[in-house]
């Protein structure tokens, strides 16, 4: 392997522990996306525009009710993925580590999530799960990141990927387990993420994770979005459905459209 020493650092890491937690590489990118956030909530929910800028996500459960999240929440993703620089600004956020983990020839999932659960909501939770398990590639990695610090419950789990919780997590399987009853076999395996703004968790889904009712008292805002190698397999998500090519490299392009002259 010829890695330096910083890459077999991340990548030690990222294996050992399924995910890595780091600053954003560009700031600015994320202070951008998140006025952007704040602009699109203040205009739907008819709020002064003066409002405090600081708290406003954090206590957006101030505003939005349980039965209006999800049409909030499709409204905020729509806004957002039409913003013509947004997936390039969300790109920059770990493009270093995006080339270190997964490679310099990336493609991106066409669109940006975006999760806001607000405290002691039942209605926005994500039972444990791994995307493979419904077509996802295991070649692809997750860029999840916070709009405001992210902690405890109000945060996601992840169930690290060692030999005891492979076991434990296939003798479930083959029993048929409800996710609810997986996630009490796991629930003391599992780690909880603690993400603050300013900050991006990469993880690999193709671990089991998801998420509990928030008991904290700030609401959770959080994006993610799935990078993966060009030419790495797909599964049911395919290129030019699901996935854009974003860094082909020149070799690439000459090599897709050549065509061996013809012999006559």
């Amino acid at each position: 392997m010829f890695l330096t020493n910083k890459e077999e650092i991340l990548t030690n890491e990222f294996l050992i522990n399924g995910y890595v937690i780091r600053k954003v590489e560009n700031i600015d990118a994320l202070n951008w996306i998140r006025k952007k956030f704040l602009d699109f909530s203040k205009t739907l929910l008819e709020l002064n525009k003066k409002s405090d800028k600081k708290n406003l996500l954090d206590q957006i459960h101030l505003f939005v009710s349980k039965k209006d999240l999800n049409h909030f929440r499709l409204r905020m993703i729509e806004q957002i993925n039409d913003e013509s620089n947004f997936r390039k600004k969300y790109f920059s956020l770990a493009k270093k580590y995006l080339e270190i983990l997964v490679g310099n020839e990336l493609a991106m999932q066409l669109r940006v999530n975006l999760s806001i659960q607000l405290p002691d909501d039942d209605s926005s939770l994500l039972p444990v799960h791994a995307d493979t398990w419904s077509g996802d590639s295991p070649f692809e990695v997750v860029i999840w990141v916070p709009l405001v610090d992210c902690f405890k419950s109000k945060s996601m789990y992840l169930l690290p990927p060692n030999d005891e919780n492979k076991l434990i997590l296939e003798q479930s399987i083959k029993k048929g387990k409800s996710s609810e009853e997986l996630f009490k076999i796991i629930s003391e395996k599992i780690i909880w993420l603690d993400v603050n703004y300013g900050e991006l968790l990469i993880f690999n889904q193709a671990l089991p994770h998801g998420n509990r009712i928030n008991n904290e008292k700030e609401t959770r805002w959080s994006m993610n979005c799935r990078f993966k190698g060009v030419f790495t397999p797909y599964n049911d998500k395919k290129i030019g459905e699901f996935f854009e090519p974003i860094t082909l490299r020149a070799a690439s392009r000459a090599g897709m459209n050549y065509k061996l002259p013809e012999i006559f």
